[in-house]
């Protein structure tokens, strides 16, 4: 088995390390437009080789597409298209963006849209870049394939392998109910995050030893406001229509926290966490 892996950041090097490591993977190659990335990924040994896609298209078995969603609507029509022209029927191409009706819709009627398979894995940290690459990041989490009934089954079975060796727990569903799922538990988080250091910023200009108070608490509510734009810019301008609704909600939840407090209503800023506090019972 050889595969493919167009972007050699945390996700994609995360992949590189633990199938070479597990054994689904005989060799691995790496496609990374950034040379400062691709010489570091080949150096600190993610891949085999760095090759250009076309290389990667007609060696491997496996195409992984771990760039941001914006470059992956276009790398994935790109893809099918080589394997239409090379009559091959066995390869197969997934990506691991964080949206996908876009992506959905842009190969709906290609003519080899069943060697594509739509995933998600429910993984990541807030740094990026092939030194933010790391063995055993996906153990235990989940992993969205999206539209399972579009792709051949043969496809599907490969990229389950694929997943299971990577220890994730498959679920399915269709695009549309993952862009809404992910507004909710992945894309709110991110600009909430964002939001908060932005406001924390601000006071920072005029109180200069805030962050020496900052606590835990703190750290892990803003962490991922270090999350690099260039994936996250597409991510909420493609699942804008979720990721609004969400805020919508998010924002009447804070004004009815704000008028609690403005109104010194001890009952009901009890009442507001005590229902806030039931998510326990979701996540532990």
């Amino acid at each position: 088995m050889k595969v493919g892996i167009v972007g050699l950041g945390l996700i994609g090097g995360s992949m590189a390390i633990d199938l070479k490591r597990k054994g689904f993977a005989q060799k691995i190659v790496g496609v990374e437009a950034d040379p400062v990335n691709a010489s570091a990924a080949q150096k600190i040994g993610l891949v085999d080789d760095i090759v250009s896609l076309d290389e990667c298209v007609a060696e491997c078995d496996i195409v992984v597409l771990a760039v941001p969603v914006g470059a992956a609507v276009r790398l994935l029509s790109n893809v099918l298209d080589a394997y239409q022209a090379a009559q091959s029927e066995d390869k197969v191409v997934i990506d691991v963006c964080s949206t996908k009706e876009m992506l959905a819709e842009s190969v709906k009627y290609h003519p080899h849209r069943k060697q594509y398979v739509a995933t998600h894995p429910m993984a990541g940290t807030e740094y990026s870049g092939p030194w933010a690459a790391m063995p055993g990041l996906f153990d235990g989490h989940a992993c969205i394939i999206c539209d399972a009934q579009e792709s051949s089954s043969n496809a599907v079975r490969k990229v389950e392998a694929l997943y299971d060796v990577l220890n994730m727990r498959t679920i399915y569903m269709n695009s549309s109910n993952h862009d809404v799922h992910t507004a909710y538990v992945s894309h709110i988080s991110h600009v909430t995050s964002f939001a908060l250091a932005l406001t924390v910023l601000e006071k920072e200009k005029d109180e200069k030893h805030i962050f020496d108070l900052a606590s835990g608490g703190f750290s892990s509510t803003v962490r991922l406001a270090k999350s690099n734009p260039d994936m996250w810019v597409p991510i909420l301008t493609q699942n804008k229509e979720n990721v609004l609704h969400v805020m919508d909600t998010y924002i009447e939840k804070m004004n009815a926290f704000r008028q609690a407090i403005a109104d010194g209503d001890e009952q009901s800023i009890r009442g507001l966490i005590e229902e806030a506090n039931r998510i326990r019972r979701i996540i532990r």
